[in-house]
């Protein structure tokens, strides 16, 4: 396949060339190219040269991908790195992949790059298909393929090179958004504003319950004996679905879920805890899998820290964050009835209990009628 150049809204992308090598080896000092791509680290010299001259001339040549520096077309500084990253011509398929280098960031350069190579790849080699996919928890690279014309389809385990998930997407022709058109998940939508929240470490929120500041911040493996006392305590275990009896491996792997959920940004989870630091309780926020604005949802609370106030504190402060972050228009909580703990609870942080749903949730063996109560953006006004 012969090497092509394509010149498209503001960009020159071309193929790689010897004299890349220095600018390739300085971008990818970065962290973030180095956390969430496959080249080498440490990334020396003699990887970029040879990413430039022996790996871009042999996929170009073999006809197995079409890797383009992506360059200033008015002053051809190099910006970063998109192409084909893998050919299938006679199943007509193939995958993009892209890197931006650090001084070239927020400028929408991959974006217009992704799009350049889908167009190219779609009208000059007559794909049918394009594949996406990024490791869990690399937003920045899903904004891109969002923006591009991509649709998510779903999570692939257990296929990073770490071991770890990956997203996945595909494009078709015919989606690409036009040059110079802002597309899907742009600035200031959901997906764009979610990407900058589960993008970065967590936060940490704060509250007051009374004369006692709450710290809400990322569960730590220091928390997980606390968690385990708490989970055994007969009140949790009766109001609650946690495994019976609760080890310390459950804990674990309630810490590992609560870290992958804020990856995939699906859920928030947040420890609750005073002065000390020490955990008081967990409350977590759950997405909807299918309405954007809508999140329901869930705590416990140690029993030494239960009948304080600090709960409702915690609720309100996650609640509030939700609706001004991550821009929800309703938070719901469930209950079992007869949970008059967890009731008083929400509805001092401004629930309001709208009735009882019949069998609604399955608890230990059997349905169970739960109180379904809400908080809307609105009531915190």
């Amino acid at each position: 396949m012969e090497p092509v150049e394509i010149t498209e809204d503001g960009l020159l992308l071309r193929p790689w060339r010897a004299d890349d090598a220095d600018a390739v080896h300085r971008a990818c000092q970065d962290p973030d190219i180095q956390r969430w791509t496959t080249v080498p680290r440490p990334y020396l010299p003699e990887h970029a040269s040879g990413f430039v001259t022996g790996f871009s001339a042999g996929a170009w040549a073999e006809g197995t991908g079409a890797p383009f520096a992506v360059c200033d077309a008015a002053t051809g500084d190099l910006l970063g790195s998109c192409g084909l990253v893998s050919i299938s011509a006679e199943r007509g398929v193939g995958e993009i992949g892209y890197w931006t280098a650090p001084w070239a960031r927020g400028r929408g350069v991959t974006v217009r790059a992704a799009r350049a190579v889908a167009r190219w790849a779609f009208d000059d080699r007559k794909l049918r298909r394009l594949t996406w996919r990024a490791g869990v928890g690399n937003h920045a690279s899903r904004l891109v393929a969002l923006r591009t014309g991509f649709r998510m389809e779903g999570r692939l385990r257990a296929t990073a090179p770490d071991g770890g998930d990956d997203w996945i997407g595909s494009l078709l022709p015919g989606e690409v958004p036009a040059p110079g058109t802002p597309g899907p998940a742009g600035p200031g939508t959901l997906d764009a504003r979610r990407a900058a929240v589960f993008g970065r470490p967590q936060p940490v929120l704060f509250a007051t319950a009374g004369p006692t500041e709450l710290r809400l911040r990322p569960m730590e493996e220091g928390d997980l004996d606390a968690i385990v006392e708490t989970c055994r305590d007969p009140e949790t275990i009766r109001w609650t679905t946690v495994p019976d009896p609760y080890e310390r491996a459950d804990a674990e792997s309630f810490l590992a879920f609560v870290r992958d959920t804020w990856a995939a940004g699906t859920s928030a989870t947040f420890v609750f805890a005073g002065p000390d630091d020490r955990y008081a309780g967990s409350i977590d926020l759950r997405l909807h899998p299918t309405d954007p604005l809508l999140a329901d949802v869930g705590f416990m609370t140690a029993p030494a820290a239960r009948g304080r106030g600090l709960l409702p504190a915690a609720l309100t402060a996650l609640s509030t964050w939700g609706f001004t972050t991550l821009g929800l228009a309703r938070i719901e909580w469930r209950a079992n009835v007869g949970n008059t703990a967890s009731r008083r609870a929400a509805e001092k942080a401004g629930f309001v209990v709208e009735g009882t749903a019949r069998g609604a949730l399955a608890h230990r063996g059997e349905r169970v009628d739960t109180w379904v109560g809400a908080l809307l953006a609105g009531d915190l006004a």
